[in-house]
């Protein structure tokens, strides 16, 4: 399948965010915590998700579809020996939030086994802070290389004083998961605080957990016994939000972005507004004017805008590439730093043959002069290299002149929810298309 986009129109109404993919990982294997039932709200319909219900169920997890993105687990039957059988090891190595099963499986069995994870093409993804956590906490590791295997003893969790190696945000999530239930307190210093993990804390302290320090990157876990059951409602999903925001100035349409917690939203918001993107605050909607320029920033002494990714509250990785694409037509130049991963502004020569001016100068850091809407980019055929890559070029597609065809959208469907029907009630023209081999 294929997306084939006419680009060029104003767009104009609402659209309501997804649940939070990136949370969904993380609150879906935290129901293997417990044997009482959890109910989980807002569940994005999206491909990695899916997978890892399908996981989880496969486990012997009991899950009911309560309906529109609601779904209760009742993890009271779980069958370890699944984690030794083939089809678990070929669909956990496909889907790289398989991983974050390992810490609630390790709290509450005491073993686990899992093979090396997939996931996105954006360089190389380290696991160490995920291992090197459990093995803190008195987890064993055997790499069986012959099955590409990992074999985990943890019938002897024990918490401690650790100092992450880097604010891992699924490292953290996991390391929490392994620490409700270990003995005694695990201190976790240099934690990552995305809303995600503060989400995810709230509902184990929810559960019976003894979490504090939420928000703050030094976590305090008291272990308990045994967790209890929870109601669970996922945040929208702040990368689809930024999207939209992107999306909107692109292609000068008019667009309120419904239901966003934009006290969650962190920085995400000031910095599409140092790229001159205009917004309203409305209640909790952000409402997007019709912008025919809109002109970036500079630092207090003129000198060329930096954006660069860091750790919460810093600006997340996944909207550099949005800003990236968003700079594309801007008033302004602007130096985009993407320190986390290295091969994440690859898809930038898509966008120069659709007549962006970029200058990628190494893996990490590309500079854009924007072109001030004195040229259109042009539509041109092209692939989706990862999830965040494919919605930048879905967004330059949809301001360009002509027709795009975007290839490997199966890469666009593991994070974004329906996104072709989404944009056509908008008024976007973009169609799902068969192609023949």
């Amino acid at each position: 399948m294929i997306f084939r986009i006419q680009g060029g129109k104003k767009l104009k109404g609402e659209i309501i965010p997804q649940g939070a993919k990136n949370e969904a990982l993380q609150i879906v294997s935290a129901v293997l915590l417990t044997a009482k039932p959890v109910t989980i709200d807002n569940l994005p319909d999206i491909r990695d998700v899916n997978k890892l219900i399908e996981l989880v169920a496969d486990l012997g997890c009991k899950v009911e579809n309560l309906g529109k993105g609601s779904f209760r687990f009742t993890a009271s039957n779980i069958n370890m020996d699944y984690l030794e059988s083939a089809d678990y090891r070929q669909k956990a190595a496909a889907l790289r939030g398989s991983v974050m099963l390992l810490g609630p499986i390790l709290a509450r069995f005491g073993k686990a086994s899992l093979p090396k994870p997939g996931g996105d093409k954006i360089g190389r993804r380290r696991l160490d802070t995920h291992f090197l956590g459990f093995q803190k906490l008195g987890a064993k590791f055997n790499f069986d290389a012959s099955e590409h295997l990992f074999h985990i003893d943890a019938s002897e969790l024990t918490g401690c004083y650790m100092l992450l190696d880097e604010a891992s945000v699924t490292g953290t999530a996991n390391i929490i998961m392994a620490a409700v239930l270990a003995k005694g307190k695990t201190t976790l210093y240099n934690a990552a605080c995305e809303p995600y993990l503060q989400q995810l804390c709230l509902m184990l302290n929810r559960m019976g957990a003894n979490i504090s320090g939420i928000g703050s990157n030094l976590l305090t876990i008291e272990g308990v016994s045994e967790l209890n059951g929870t109601e669970h409602t996922l945040l929208p999903d702040m990368i689809e939000i930024g999207s939209f925001i992107g999306l909107a100035a692109m292609t000068q349409s008019e667009i309120t972005i419904k239901n966003c917690r934009i006290d969650m939203l962190g920085i995400i918001p000031d910095v599409f507004k140092r790229l001159g993107i205009k917004m309203e605050f409305r209640g909790d909607d952000i409402y997007i004017p019709s912008q025919n320029l809109y002109e970036i920033d500079t630092f207090i002494d003129g000198s060329i805008l930096t954006i660069a990714d860091a750790p919460w509250p810093g600006f997340t990785p996944d909207l550099l590439s949005i800003v990236l694409v968003v700079a594309t037509q801007a008033k302004g130049t602007v130096l985009i730093h993407q320190k986390m991963f290295e091969s994440r502004l690859f898809f930038v020569d898509k966008l120069i043959d659709m007549g962006a001016q970029i200058i990628l100068c190494d893996p990490h850091r590309a500079t854009v002069i924007g072109l001030e809407r004195k040229q259109q980019l042009r539509g041109i055929k092209m692939s989706s290299p990862d999830i965040r890559a494919g919605v930048s070029l879905l967004i330059a597609a949809l301001s360009a002149n002509g027709t795009s065809e975007i290839s490997n959208i199966e890469q666009i469907d593991r994070g974004y929810q329906q996104i072709d029907q989404r944009l056509q009630a908008l008024g976007a023209s973009i169609e799902r298309v068969a192609v023949k081999e």
